[in-house]
């Protein structure tokens, strides 16, 4: 069998309409758009492009279905996520292939997402029986003080075209084991993977209603209401920062229960003593997860002058030799990157550097298409002020600058108004627990190029957002603590 007649016989499995209420139904209107496939740029297939009333109908079923779904016993919740992560697992072929044809990861990258994705629902299916409480006496020994949980209610959730299906069910297990109901808005450039587990999410046993689907082109005409609506308990945005902002001002109204996580400008730093095989194998795999289009990518590679000019070297050499593809061909390490504004951005970072001074060591280029590619590159002598140090760069692309102290390197690390992830390469563990401290991020990996973990609070400090998402942390944020105060039982 032929790669298309695989990818044409699983895309007629995927549905293309709008869940809302457990019905799969067209826009109002009838309205559609396209998906396209980054690695030609040619659409594959249309999607229901929902409206403002199709947002409300969501938002109306997700909030008749919250009070039954929320005194649903907490091992029936868990038992609906294990059954989907056991799902997921059975199917991880068919979903890494759909992710691959939308969002153009090589394959083996993509079922690596699979199983990423997979594991929040088995992590949460876990949480769901641990949702406690406590019951303590007052200080003064006489009354009682009861503090439990309960759901926050129905959720927004909007989600982001890099991890179409990690993102989603790092925000839907969750809410599932917490007891919420849900409307999503999956992104327009890659909506099947979302619509593929919400499918899945059905066949599971999900009651109507719990999760509602609402693909649209039409963002804020679509999300604006439903923010806007005083029965919406929760907003939960992965995506930039700039749009971050502007969802915070909107929820400021009703006084939303927020989880931000937005853009990243990751530092890798190489110390003197750094393993560089390590170090070299890390950057890599921090670097080019995704093509670098993924908010944890390392962004600025920040390297000890003593072994700046060998690590750049073997970094570029292992560069140069990956071959750009469809991730669908065997042998593809680097995908396209997701559409033409994207790699342009790229291109513009890389050709801001080099007329301030920077050199290409290899890449630098765009690739000549079809499909969206753009060579892998490092940069050295990266000036100062060049623009690639203070943007996020969405793309394959390592800008390396050099330092010789490590209040220096901190500085140099910290000087972003970002604080997702950071990447650290030193064989001195006294220096590695001086810098978890010291650098300012949500999360540091040690001698590690990936640190994205299910059981693991995932999430940012400064501008890269608040809340955090997978990890006992992971459930807090759809649960409201209430409290309640009983009369001394001794009292005569």
């Amino acid at each position: 069998m032929s790669h298309n007649h695989d990818e044409a016989g699983l895309l007629a499995q995927v549905r293309t309409d709008l869940l809302i209420d457990g019905e799969w139904r067209p826009a109002t209107g009838g309205g559609t758009f396209d998906v396209a496939d980054p690695a030609t740029g040619a659409a594959f297939t249309a999607v229901a492009d929902a409206t403002a009333e199709d947002g409300a109908a969501a938002l109306d079923a997700a909030v008749r279905a919250q009070a039954a779904w929320g005194s649903t016993a907490p091992r029936e919740r868990g038992e609906i996520l294990r059954k989907a992560y056991d799902r997921m697992i059975e199917r991880a072929d068919d979903f890494a292939l759909l992710m691959t044809i939308e969002m153009g990861k090589p394959l083996a990258e993509a079922r690596g997402e699979v199983l990423y994705a997979a594991e929040f629902l088995r992590w949460f299916s876990e949480e769901a029986v641990r949702i406690d409480g406590r019951y303590t006496v007052a200080p003064d020994g006489k009354n009682r003080l009861l503090v439990h949980r309960r759901p926050v209610g129905p959720c927004l959730f909007i989600t982001p075209w890099n991890f179409p299906l990690a993102m989603a069910t790092r925000k839907v297990a969750p809410a599932v084991a917490a007891g919420c109901t849900m409307v999503m808005k999956p992104p327009a450039l890659t909506p099947l993977s979302t619509l593929f587990f919400a499918q899945l999410m059905e066949e599971c046993g999900l009651p109507a209603g719990v999760l509602n689907v609402v693909p649209t082109t039409s963002a804020g005409k679509v999300t604006g209401p439903l923010i806007a609506d005083p029965r919406l308990r929760k907003l939960s945005f992965t995506g930039s920062t700039e749009v971050g902002r502007r969802l915070l001002r909107d929820a400021a109204d009703q006084v939303l229960r927020t989880s931000m996580e937005l853009g990243g400008n990751a530092p890798l730093l190489v110390f003197e003593d750094a393993d560089l095989d390590l170090a070299v194998e890390g950057a890599l795999a921090a670097k080019l997860r995704n093509m670098g289009q993924a908010c944890t990518a390392a962004n600025r590679m920040i390297v000890h002058e003593s072994v700046a000019v060998e690590f750049s070297e073997r970094l570029a050499k292992r560069m140069d030799a990956l071959s750009t593809g469809r991730g669908t061909e065997a042998g593809t390490d680097i995908g396209p990157l997701i559409d033409e504004p994207s790699r342009a951005k790229v291109h513009e970072l890389v050709t801001d550097a080099v007329d301030r001074g920077a050199r290409a060591l290899t890449g630098g280029e765009l690739v000549d298409g079809p499909g969206h590619y753009y060579r892998p590159t490092v940069l050295v002598d990266v000036p100062a002020g060049s623009r690639i140090l203070a943007e996020e760069v969405f793309g394959p692309v390592a800008p390396i600058v050099t330092f010789s102290t490590e209040d220096e390197a901190v500085a140099l690390a910290n000087d972003t108004e970002y604080g997702l992830a950071a990447y650290v390469f030193t064989r001195d563990g006294a220096r590695g627990l001086r810098l978890a401290e010291t650098i300012e991020s949500g999360m540091l990996g040690l001698n590690l190029g990936i640190i994205s973990n299910a059981a693991a609070p995932f999430g940012g400090i400064k501008q890269s957002g608040m809340g955090r998402e997978g990890g006992a942390e992971g459930i807090e944020e759809y649960l409201d603590v209430r409290y309640l105060a009983i009369a001394d039982p001794f009292a005569s």
